[in-house]
């Protein structure tokens, strides 16, 4: 990692990140950096230290996180809205040290817990001398996986330096894209703009008033931002690159932000917690063909799953088994569409329905359905049923307020039109509340 700090003294004048109206430099990241080092020792955090790290981005944030990285600790990157309690992550990383940051705090509050790791993964990291990097799965099917990285093989990807950007820290401080975003921009000398509200208008807010030029993020953001007004509310015309990931695109949100930006790069990524982000090159017909790879990584299809080898991978999960098999291949539970070099990525098999012994994916319903008048957004999901095992369920958001008795009939008759029976919506339901998590990925279920 040493790398990136010797790249950030070459400009020490250029803008590093802006965090509201405050602008801090690349030299001021490093003084900073040094600070929060002097601070640790002051303090009595040992070398080889966990800390579990509770903030939202910022640029006191990121240069804490360096000094972490500098002393050879492992950071638990956590938010103030984690989708993981915070005594799940105190239990499963083993973090010996909790550092707080409030909004507008230049350091963090540190509080020792007293524990010290026992997990031997863990500890012959720790013995390594490597700093280190805990993310988690999202836990909604079951406890989640603590997820051990080298926090200085996560920065090597991104040795190789790109043009200096603008860029917008959307996704979150414990989500491996948010890390890799902030790596990527900052390898780069390029600029963060770092924003706590991460609402249509709040982006495009900070869009215009920073002239950001790329933004990473989700396609259930994109479908917000498109189905909004904000697009003719804000000059979002500093916009060259939109890249988006996590979940799958519907074609119809894709081809609304075509429309919507003509003249903007939109690129689908692909990565995963336990392997880093692949290179990716969406294919130029504005379908969801993608491209994926790229150096350190190898890709394979079995029996249409896509299976993954990465010279970035984990170092394993500190609560399960090895998902790796003995030639260190990961089988990333993704089902896959191949036509020579692209990929078209149709969906995690885990959040398959079973009708009867029929396999039905999600995205292509919600495909359907978000082409019908008034349909704001739709989340479709397995509900359990005593003869067909699952039957398929559609929570739809409206524009205006419809009753289910409207609203279920045009439903079925538009997924009858171009879908097996099979895969209809038995149940039709209007969601009382968000259909996304804080992460701003869809949740599907009840």
């Amino acid at each position: 990692m040493q790398f990136l700090f010797d790249r950030f003294a070459e400009t020490p004048g250029q803008t590093a990140f802006v965090d509201g109206t405050r602008r801090t430099t690349y030299g001021e990241v490093l003084v900073a950096t040094a600070e929060h080092e002097q601070r640790l020792d002051a303090v009595g955090v040992p070398r080889g230290s966990v800390v579990v790290v509770v903030a939202d981005y910022s640029p006191d944030v990121f240069c804490f996180l360096m000094a972490l990285a500098r002393r050879a600790c492992v950071a638990v990157p956590a938010t103030p809205t984690s989708v993981i309690e915070r005594d799940t992550i105190l239990k499963l990383s083993e973090a010996g040290w909790i550092a707080e940051f409030d909004a507008g705090d230049r350091a963090p509050r540190l509080t020792p817990t007293g524990t010290r790791p026992t997990n031997q993964l863990l500890v012959r990291f720790l013995e390594t001398g490597n700093p280190g990097l805990i993310l988690f799965s999202s836990g909604s099917t079951g406890l989640p996986k603590a997820i051990l990285h080298n926090f200085d093989l996560v920065a090597e990807k991104v040795r190789k330096r790109g043009a200096p950007v603008v860029a917008i820290a959307f996704l979150l401080l414990d989500h491996f894209g948010g890390i890799n975003t902030i790596l990527s921009i900052t390898s780069g000398l390029g600029t963060v703009v770092t924003v706590s509200d991460r609402s249509v208008a709040g982006i495009c807010r900070a869009i215009e008033a920073h002239r950001v030029e790329i933004l990473p993020t989700t396609p259930s953001f994109l479908n917000l931002l498109v189905r909004s007004d904000m697009v003719k509310q804000f000059d979002l015309g500093s916009l060259k690159r939109i890249t988006y990931g996590t979940e799958v695109m519907p074609q119809s949100t894709l081809d609304r932000l075509r429309q919507s930006f003509p003249n903007v790069l939109l690129q689908q990524t692909y990565g995963l917690s336990e392997l880093g982000v692949l290179r990716s090159q969406s294919r130029p017909d504005g379908s969801l063909w993608v491209r994926i790879g790229g150096q350190g990584f190898q890709t394979k299809v079995v029996d249409d799953i896509l299976w993954i080898k990465s010279e970035y991978a984990m170092v394993g999960y500190l609560n399960a088994p090895s998902p790796f098999d003995a030639q260190g291949w990961f089988n990333t539970q993704d089902k896959v569409e191949v036509e020579g070099e692209w990929f078209r990525i149709l969906g995690r098999v885990t959040d398959l329905i079973n009708v009867a012994g029929q396999k039905v994916y999600p995205a292509e319903i919600e495909e359907v359905i978000l082409a019908l008048d008034n349909v704001e957004d739709v989340a479709v999901y397995g509900e359990k049923h005593a003869l067909l095992g699952q039957i398929v369920v559609a929570k739809i958001v409206t524009r205006v307020p419809e009753a289910v008795a409207s609203l279920k009939p045009r439903v079925r008759k538009a997924c009858l039109a171009r879908l097996a029976s099979f895969k209809v919506p038995s149940k039709v339901v209007l969601a009382e509340e968000g259909l996304y998590s804080v992460r701003l990925k869809k949740r599907r279920g009840s």
